[in-house]
């Protein structure tokens, strides 16, 4: 039995029978994105991070797919500038090779940018998989009402 819910507005917002709400993707993105920078110092932490954000978003495995790689764009931003920042402030090179070690720069922040934005979509797939596996719709639906 589905009910509408008037808005703020006047118009109507759809609510869902089983008590559930659609997820908010950007939110739960940055917060995997936090997750992922501040574990920072862990191998793979791209992954947990999107195996949060995959987690918070359920779904099917596109929607962790998605929200994986919004996690890791997000997360490649503050990486890639404080790797750019980092290697350009350091490194001395002579005035012919300017160019040559900034496309080296950016090569390595292109690098490390795709790493995170990859490592956080398969994150968001196994986020998804763990939280459909651990807690499964129909229970989540038996335990709402």
């Amino acid at each position: 039995m589905e009910s509408d819910i008037t808005a703020v507005d006047g118009g109507t917002l759809d609510a869902e029978s089983d008590g559930e709400h659609a997820p908010n993707t950007f939110l739960n993105a940055l917060i995997g994105a936090v997750v992922s920078v501040l574990l920072g110092f862990i191998p793979f932490s791209p992954v947990l991070g999107g195996a949060v954000a995959g987690y918070l978003e359920g779904g099917d495995s596109g929607d962790g797919a998605k929200v994986g790689a919004i996690s890791g764009i997000l997360a490649a931003l503050p990486l890639a500038l404080v790797i750019f920042l980092g290697i350009a402030f350091f490194t001395i090179a002579p005035e012919g090779a300017a160019i040559g070690a900034f496309l080296l720069i950016l090569l390595i922040v292109t690098v490390v940018a795709a790493y995170t934005a990859l490592s956080s979509v398969v994150g968001g797939v196994l986020g998804v998989y763990i939280k459909n596996e651990v807690y499964p719709p129909s229970e989540r639906a038996a335990r709402t009402r």
